[in-house]
């Protein structure tokens, strides 16, 4: 337990399961369930808006976004497990903790105020056992 890499490994795989999970969102394809939500549903896939010359709609907007949570997720997954398994260089592990963590730290913000409870649960989890590997990294070092 006092091995800060046993902590930077669970970040990393949890960052592989939530990419995994928010992945399966690209396969429902949610339904109205009334009126106000009929409406709701196609003002989002057919009212288009002008960003930066562009006309898209707030579902790609969201789709967009949803795609790149998956994927900085999946891409922090495999760089971590990655440089687990082919490094033994203490400063390039150190470094690229920090990095989680100043990436993974204002992303838990960042859900904790404007999303709801899966991914605020598995950013948290992630952000938390960087953290613990930080602070082990740390105190075994002295």
């Amino acid at each position: 337990m006092r091995n800060y890499k046993t902590w930077f490994r669970t970040a990393s795989v949890l960052q592989f399961i939530t990419a995994g999970i928010h992945a399966l969102s690209f396969l429902n394809d949610p339904q109205p369930a009334n009126e106000t939500e009929k409406i709701l549903f196609d003002l989002m896939r057919n009212y288009r808006s002008d960003l930066a010359g562009m006309m898209v709609s707030t579902e790609e907007l969201m789709t967009g976004l949803s795609a790149c949570f998956t994927f900085l997720y999946l891409f922090g997954g495999l760089i971590n497990f990655w440089l687990l398994r082919k490094t033994q260089d203490e400063t390039v592990l150190g470094g690229v903790l920090v990095i989680n963590l100043l990436i993974f730290g204002p992303l838990f913000v960042i859900m904790a105020i404007y999303t709801f409870p899966p991914p605020i649960l598995f950013t948290g989890l992630v952000f938390f056992f960087l953290l613990l590997a930080w602070v082990v990294r740390k105190l075994v070092a002295r």
